[in-house]
């Protein structure tokens, strides 16, 4: 028996004070039921530590936040070991990534070095240091914000950590009757301090459990591999969709159906997420920029392409 009821009071309350932003709301929660990553790419100052904050607060998650900056050493996100004064390893002091909500704020500012200690965690739900594996808590959850290509002293994600993130979002700006309730809301104080908890870390790892649980029908996995093989084969795609998206996509389309109340997928589950499963992890030809074709027009065709099973 499916708790979905949930979600929707989970999404009620941080819109309170994400404003207009209900689609972003939605997807984040979304990933989060799915046990997937979320990267944020935006400008400065439209909300996006807010949005964190916020889904920690409504979800009972411990929040731990990392400014990246050139300066910032692996040691500083997994942690390290105290050496004694007899050169042998003392206490763990932990990392800020050893929470169950992290913030890795303007990631691609850092090097690719400490960029790249962020990929265990992301994989495994564990951190190494100095030979010793630790789990970090569950639910587990890495937002991860970055500044768009070209910003000053940014250095690009590869695609293999890339590929670690299950969607990519921007929040853009506000609209204008966002802005207004956004400016009428923080007038002597923060919102976040007025939020409410409404679940538990057990309901949520109960949520994931269930979504995990959606039944997929013969038909719409054949729909999801050829939407991926697609990716792959499409004339403008230089680098295709690999597997672990594939993963990220069932698993992303299952957690938007339990939310939706189902305990089955339909085509719609997968064609909703498709654009923020797919659209980080493919490489366009250099010569779509001379046609002006961009990723979203290459989605767009890959939907209309394939078709879709009838399910009912």
């Amino acid at each position: 028996m499916l708790n979905f009821e949930l979600t929707k009071d989970i999404m009620q309350e941080v819109n309170k004070t994400v404003i207009g932003k209900e689609s972003i709301v939605r997807k984040v929660l979304t990933a989060i039921i799915a046990r997937g990553h979320i990267l944020i790419e935006d400008i400065p100052g439209v909300g996006k530590t807010t949005l964190a904050l916020a889904f920690s607060k409504v979800m009972n998650l411990e929040y731990n936040r990392l400014q990246f900056t050139p300066d910032v050493l692996s040691t500083d996100v997994i942690g390290y070991h105290v050496i004694t004064k007899d050169g042998e390893l003392g206490d763990y002091k932990r990392g800020p990534v050893v929470c169950n909500l992290f913030l890795a704020d303007e990631i691609n500012r850092t090097s690719s070095k400490t960029q790249s200690a962020l990929l265990e965690v992301m994989e495994e739900g564990s951190v190494t240091v100095d030979g010793i594996t630790m789990q970090v808590p569950k639910p587990f959850t890495v937002i991860a914000t970055q500044n768009p290509v070209g910003s000053i002293g940014t250095h690009m994600l590869p695609e293999s950590q890339l590929d670690r993130f299950m969607i990519r979002l921007s929040m853009g700006y506000p609209d204008v009757a966002g802005e207004i309730r956004m400016l009428k809301d923080r007038n002597g104080e923060n919102p976040l301090s007025k939020m409410n908890s409404i679940v538990s870390r057990e309901d949520i790892l109960t949520m994931q459990q269930q979504a995990e649980k959606v039944f997929v029908n013969e038909s719409i996995y054949e729909y999801l591999v050829k939407l991926i093989l697609m990716t792959r084969r499409d004339p403008y795609v230089e680098l295709g969709v690999s597997p672990r998206g594939s993963i990220a996509l069932l698993n992303m389309a299952k957690a938007n159906a339990y939310i939706n109340g189902r305990e089955f997928l339909v085509p719609d589950d997968i064609r909703s997420v498709f654009y923020d499963i797919v659209s980080h992890r493919i490489i366009l030809k250099p010569e779509t920029k001379v046609n002006n074709i961009d990723t979203n027009q290459v989605c767009l065709g890959i939907l209309k392409q394939v078709q879709a099973p009838k399910v009912g």
